[in-house]
């Protein structure tokens, strides 16, 4: 992995989103031959997420992608409050036990590797290495490939609705610039994994009775509002970018 890093970073995450989305949608195979929801899922997520983790560690990259403590302090992002409603939001209809046990136990597993394996692949390895050349253009295919790569949810056994998936490409685009706009504004990508784990963990608990397509579409779009809203404040309070920080805008923020 390292000689791949080395020569172009741009093809090093390409390369982890493809093996990511490849064997995502294999397991969902594996799934149902084992009989057991997200069983398959969760061993391939831990794996791919404690490869990636030590690959990042070892070679000294925690900073560069925001594993690390935010150089902003936490009152300029509203103490990220708005990212608790966002991440409570698959809650709001009520709670519910919807699988059983080790069903229930495997899919957490799996959603809190998801949350940390797609911040650091598209907030991380993508959005640094486009970066480089410009940021605008990271900024947006890192939210949008993120929001598109959800399309995959038709085709992999995961029982989506074409209107939910488009929901759900839509809110995902979205939540993918808030994220980037997070990381590249206060140099963390621990918020984002925070949150996004959280939304993707507290879907398995989300109580679907009387939800019907009409509320579904509500929510999202309260959903999208609130995370729009919260993305301008950021870009309208912070400072261009966490490098700016060291360079002498620190003091202004505290």
């Amino acid at each position: 992995m390292k000689k791949l890093y080395e020569k172009n970073e741009l093809t090093f995450a390409i390369v982890w989103i493809v093996v990511y989305c490849i064997l995502q949608s294999f397991a969902y195979q594996l799934n149902e031959e084992i009989g057991i929801e997200y069983s398959a899922s969760a061993i391939l997520c831990i794996s791919q997420a404690v490869n990636l983790f030590i690959f990042i560690q070892k070679n000294d990259l925690m900073e560069k992608y925001g594993l690390c403590k935010s150089f902003v302090p936490a009152r300029h992002f509203l103490y990220y409050v708005p990212l608790v409603i966002i991440a409570s939001g698959n809650l709001w209809n009520g709670v519910a036990l919807n699988y059983p046990f080790t069903d229930t136990i495997c899919r957490i597993v799996c959603m809190l590797c998801v949350g940390f394996l797609e911040e650091v692949i598209f907030r991380g390895l993508l959005f640094k290495a486009m970066a480089k050349n410009n940021v605008k253009s990271a900024i947006i295919v890192s939210s949008i490939t993120f929001g598109i790569g959800h399309i995959i949810n038709l085709f992999n056994g995961s029982g989506m609705d074409l209107v939910s998936n488009l929901c759900q490409v839509i809110f995902a685009t979205v939540i993918g610039f808030l994220f980037v706009t997070i990381f590249y504004r206060g140099g963390s990508l621990i918020p984002c994994i925070l949150t996004h784990s959280a939304i993707n963990t507290l879907n398995t608990f989300t109580n679907a009775t009387g939800f019907t397509t009409e509320k579904q579409i509500v929510h999202y779009l309260i959903m999208i509002v609130i995370t729009v809203a919260y993305a301008l404040i950021l870009t309208k309070t912070l400072p261009k970018d966490h490098y700016s920080i060291t360079n002498g805008e620190v003091n202004s923020l505290n």
